[in-house]
């Protein structure tokens, strides 16, 4: 089973974009450096109810009749570890990341212990992103299916589209908020109860469970004198939050917002924040591929070991696959949906785009083999190739992989606007094979470009052996 223990989140409200667009994004990771995943579009149907069924809890739960297309980046070995889907876009444009794990205190689980067999992260995909139109719905759609069958663990979820971002979080068997993030803000979080004073008035930004309110009044659960904030609430102050999920939230603010005099271990560090300046997606990506760069905290830094080892990073090798889920409002509808996908450790490895309105994937992405085969075609395992090559001689080879993270990025822009430029120009029916083949195309230049860096970082690296002697010439 995956281990429920990490990920950290980023949301981009789209006046707080520097091109109108929604992020919703982050880092997928697990206890394990390698649970091997894969990249795949599964099919809408029309043909009745589906039974999904965890291989991780017990659950089972049936579906509606009707089910849109969507994507999923599930694990290989799904039978031993879960499915887990993770992320994708369906065909509505509608995006859903599951999920940031979250926990809550014992005060509030006395009363609403967690559902043992309920639905859980692993299937929670597959539940819910094929049958939901909008981000609101999505919250909604959820919200029923955790009161039918309650939450086995405490999970964030974030659903996105055109217009808005949600987020919402699971802490109880059946209790959970919701909060809409404003469109001129965004907000980070990491594995801790990150909403804080809801306002039950305002039913367009907040949504909740039914009964939330007197459940806190009945069983005397707010700590504070005033007002109602779900995290002083329902979750937790520990010595672990403070070296494992604050200072994440904290960095992140340091690159989104500006230098900050804030306490990587304050508890009350804010969810939401009205930025000084636009962020970029290049920004949102480097929130979730850093690691305290430029302070002492830099586990591949100069400081002291103790600092070095303080705070747990944002990316990790164990990151299985971080994401940015972009909605564009400055393109066409059927051209708008992109997943900048990331299948290595995201402090070495690019973010590729993938069009959401598209019906398959490369090869390279479907099919991942449990193992490496180093003659073989899989983007997991070349990413994660790249991934051990830069970390293992970082010094050495940071500076050549900064650059093919650079020009990659750029390709991307290019490549990107080019093909919505395109797609505009096509009729309806035939966007969504035009954009399929982007696809493959922009997969097949990212494997020649990574695949190049590799051959050159290990023929460098066989210069770099300590099992040498220099001799004299003469001798």
């Amino acid at each position: 089973m995956k281990n429920l223990s990490a990920c950290t989140t980023v949301l981009v409200g789209k006046q707080a974009s520097i091109d109108g667009s929604t992020m919703a994004a982050r880092n997928d990771d697990t206890f394990l450096p390698l649970t091997p995943q894969k990249f795949v579009v599964y099919p809408g149907f029309n043909d009745g109810s589906k039974t999904i069924s965890s291989y991780t809890n017990g659950f089972v739960g049936q579906t509606p009749t009707h089910g849109y297309r969507y994507q999923g980046t599930p694990n290989v070995d799904y039978k031993h570890e879960g499915v887990f889907d993770e992320n994708g876009f369906n065909e509505k444009n509608v995006g859903m990341s599951a999920t940031e794990s979250v926990y809550a205190n014992e005060r509030v689980l006395a009363f609403d212990p967690l559902v043992e067999d309920g639905l859980a992260e692993d299937s929670i995909v597959a539940m819910v992103l094929p049958f939901i139109d909008s981000a609101q719905a999505g919250v909604t759609w959820l919200g029923s299916l955790i009161e039918k069958y309650g939450s086995p663990e405490g999970n964030g979820v974030i659903f996105s589209d055109k217009n808005d971002i949600w987020y919402m979080e699971i802490v109880t068997g059946h209790h959970w908020v919701a909060q809409r993030i404003p469109d001129n803000a965004y907000a980070a979080t990491g594995n801790r109860v990150a909403i804080q004073e809801v306002d039950f008035s305002d039913t367009a930004n907040f949504m909740w469970s039914d009964g939330i309110q007197e459940f806190v009044s009945d069983h005397r659960l707010n700590p504070d004198t005033h007002g109602w904030n779900f995290r002083h609430i329902f979750g937790t102050e520990t010595e672990f939050d403070q070296h494992y999920n604050t200072p994440r939230q904290w960095y992140a603010h340091r690159i989104l917002n500006g230098e900050t005099d804030d306490d990587p271990e304050d508890f009350d560090l804010p969810f939401i924040v009205f930025p000084n300046d636009k962020i970029t997606l290049e920004d949102v990506q480097k929130v979730l591929g850093s690691h305290y760069n430029q302070t002492e905290f830099d586990p591949l830094g100069h400081g002291s070991d103790e600092d070095k080892h303080r705070y747990r990073p944002i990316a990790l090798n164990r990151t299985q696959n971080s994401h940015v889920l972009q909605v564009r409002n400055d393109a066409p509808e059927s051209a708008s949906a992109i997943m900048w996908l990331c299948f290595g450790v995201s402090a070495f490895t690019p973010y590729v785009p993938f069009f959401g309105n598209s019906t398959t994937t490369d090869e390279s992405y479907i099919n991942t083999p449990m193992e490496l085969d180093i003659k073989g075609n899989s983007a997991y395992w070349m990413y994660r190739t790249l991934s051990m090559l830069v970390e293992s001689h970082h010094a050495h080879f940071i500076s050549e992989d900064l650059d093919y993270l650079k020009d990659a990025r750029q390709y991307h822009y290019q490549f990107v606007d080019d093909t919505i430029k395109q797609a505009s120009s096509l009729p309806e029916e035939q966007v969504t094979e035009f954009l399929t083949n982007q696809n493959q195309i922009m997969t097949n230049e990212m494997a020649r470009r990574t695949n190049k860096l590799i051959s050159q970082l290990i023929m460098h690296g066989l210069e770099l052996s300590d099992l040498t002697f220099k001799i004299d010439a003469n001798l």
